[in-house]
């Protein structure tokens, strides 16, 4: 295993962590960003974005991920694919140790964001990726002509519902309240989609068949009646969970596992910052863990400023 050693190592190539990159690294701050997937996030995997500013027509998720991307590389950021397992403090550093490799840095940036968060119901797990599956556009095309159904009421449900129609006959959106979370917009176009339908008050207490998924087990929450439904997908979309474990013990978190960070982005550890949905109080948008980024990578610049 190599040793290296960088002014920061970013955790995380999302929306706030590649930002973070582009500032630390036009600050002539040598920068690390690593990541164990692919570069975006969560953002890689929507179809279309239409809120983020200066596109007024909208952009591929992939696309703008690209970009980031490209951007951080164009002005110097090292961007290693390895999977991180350990963040300590040292007297001087950080090591940060990954599946291949160990990394020293001055300071360090946590921008893991957040994972879908699961049922927990079961038959989910036995079925991930034979009907169950928590990202629309990188398994819909699977289902053309199938009947899906969608759990959620937010933006995600909607949006992602909405994409559904695309292929499948049929799009049962089911949520536990008897209305929606999601902005107006996309409430209103869902419900104008003839292939959209609505299951209110409803939560989902099992998910059925052999060798693929078959029927669900719904159960209204007001009534407490059940009663079985066919359905050849399940797309899960009620929120998220944070992908804080590699940090736990180290800065404090809330219940849920969020990262607690103060002015500056600041975690309770110093020189240890936190951006994106990792954190506690994000709003989950693009938008928002750019600026977070943005905000991180300065506060760290002048902690190392401090440090000199």
């Amino acid at each position: 295993m190599s040793t290296s050693l960088f002014d920061t190592v970013i955790v995380g190539a999302g929306g706030a962590g590649l930002t973070a990159a582009i500032y630390t690294a036009r600050a002539n701050l040598s920068t690390l960003v690593l990541e164990k997937l692919m570069p975006g996030g969560q953002i890689a995997s929507t179809e279309g974005v239409e809120n983020y500013p200066g596109f007024p027509e909208g952009i591929m998720g992939a696309d703008i991920a690209q970009r980031m991307e490209a951007q951080a590389v164009k002005y110097g950021v090292q961007i290693n694919y390895e999977d991180v397992k350990n963040v300590l403090p040292r007297e001087k550093f950080f090591l940060i140790e990954t599946s291949e490799n160990r990394y020293q840095a001055k300071a360090v940036i946590l921008a893991m964001g957040a994972s879908f968060r699961m049922l927990g119901v079961p038959g989910e797990k036995e079925f991930i990726g034979r009907g169950v599956s928590y990202c629309a556009t990188c398994d819909g095309a699977f289902f053309k002509g199938k009947n899906v159904m969608v759990v959620g009421g937010g933006d995600s449900a909607l949006q992602e519902g909405i994409f559904l129609t695309k292929f499948a006959s049929q799009v049962s959106i089911v949520h536990r309240r008897d209305q929606l979370r999601g902005s107006s917009i996309l409430q209103e176009r869902a419900k104008k989609n003839p292939k959209i339908r609505f299951i209110w008050d409803t939560v989902i207490d099992k998910i059925q068949g052999n060798s693929k998924v078959e029927s669900v087990l719904l159960r209204n929450v007001k009534t407490q009646e059940t009663r079985t439904m066919p359905a050849d997908g399940v797309f899960v979309f009620i929120g998220h969970a944070p992908n804080s474990g590699i940090v736990k013990g180290l800065v404090e978190m809330d219940e849920e596992g969020y990262v607690i960070s103060g002015g500056g982005y600041r975690t309770s550890v110093p020189g240890i910052f936190a951006a994106g949905e990792i954190r506690k109080g994000s709003v989950h948008q693009l938008v928002a863990a750019a600026g977070e980024g943005c905000g991180a990578a300065l506060a760290l610049q002048a902690y190392l400023e401090n440090q000199e």
